[in-house]
């Protein structure tokens, strides 16, 4: 399989695809992917959809989550992984990057990336991770409205709302701001912050047929769920947004430790994807068979050829 060829390609926007696997039986299971080739992983392991963190985009970039990359830069990742792995593609859209009209220009570059969802936050800027103290929200109607433009501009593209209010005004007040951005227009709502079960049962079983989505981040406020139990307390989908890049990013600091102390990566070789799997997880031998054929069926016969 290569994205080079039509018949390689999704034959339904990204949007529908994503809603047609958040309307299936079963919690939507959203592993973070921080690159084409973690794409690939994930998809050859059996997920179907998947999650593009802004902390891990901006941690692979060497710089911290507080809202200082640019859609450009998001589009970039975006491409990469949905051209890749093929799959929809949930993307954090920190606070939509502005006011209305900001917002309106992301969705629409979100989608024309290959994006198949988005959620945005009810923080102000500068944004912190949602596990992290002393974040300050947005005035609720503001925030409807930052929703309201998103649904104005999107074509099929799922819009996640998510609240980081539980922290500072209680369940009480993040249902209220749920229920104002589901009348927005939000197709879905993504509680921040959660910190034990109780909250969680609590929350959707005051938001009855609501969509919600559940973070799985390792380090937070939020102790260790499996995604079934996730489902038993009311949840549509869970995410693991850094996951992936904390494994990569580990083994890289030992790699180059490695090499430091043995002056060599001899002692690490058997911990490293080889050049065969390497070659297999990004279709090598595909995309070489596709230029042979191009080359076998464009060179007329008969034809003189150089050397």
């Amino acid at each position: 399989m290569t994205y080079l060829t039509a018949r390689d390609l999704p034959d339904r926007p990204a949007g529908e695809r994503f809603r047609a696997l958040l309307d299936s039986p079963g919690i939507l299971q959203l592993p973070g992917a921080h690159n084409g080739q973690a794409a690939l992983q994930a998809r050859a392991a059996g997920f179907e959809g998947l999650y593009l963190s802004g902390a891990a985009m901006t941690a692979s970039m060497g710089l911290p989550d507080l809202g200082i990359i640019t859609v450009d830069e998001v589009c970039f990742f975006i491409r990469q992984i949905a051209r890749a792995s093929g799959l929809p593609l949930l993307v954090d859209g920190d606070t939509g990057y502005g006011e209305a009209l900001n917002v309106m220009h992301m969705v629409r570059a979100f989608e024309e990336a290959g994006a198949g969802a988005v959620h945005i936050e009810d923080q102000l800027l500068p944004k912190k991770c949602g596990h992290l103290n002393d974040k300050k929200l947005a005035d609720a109607h503001d925030m409807a409205a930052k929703v309201a433009a998103a649904a104005h501009a999107r074509r099929n593209l799922v819009l996640v709302a998510r609240t980081d209010a539980a922290a500072s005004e209680g369940i009480d007040g993040a249902v209220a701001r749920a229920k104002l951005y589901l009348e927005a227009g939000a197709d879905a709502i993504f509680p921040e912050a959660l910190t034990n079960a109780e909250m969680f049962r609590e929350f959707a079983r005051r938001m009855p047929g609501v969509k919600l989505l559940a973070n799985m981040t390792e380090f937070g406020r939020t102790p260790f769920f499996t995604a079934s139990e996730f489902e038993e307390m009311g949840y549509s989908m869970v995410i693991w947004p850094v996951s992936s890049l904390r494994v990569a990013n580990k083994a890289q600091a030992e790699l180059y430790a490695a090499i430091r102390r043995d002056g060599g990566t001899q002692k690490m070789v058997d911990r490293m994807q080889t050049r065969a799997e390497l070659y297999a997880t990004i279709g090598y031998g595909d995309y070489e068979a596709l230029d042979a054929s191009i080359v076998k069926t464009v060179v007329p016969q008969g034809m003189p050829q150089k050397g």
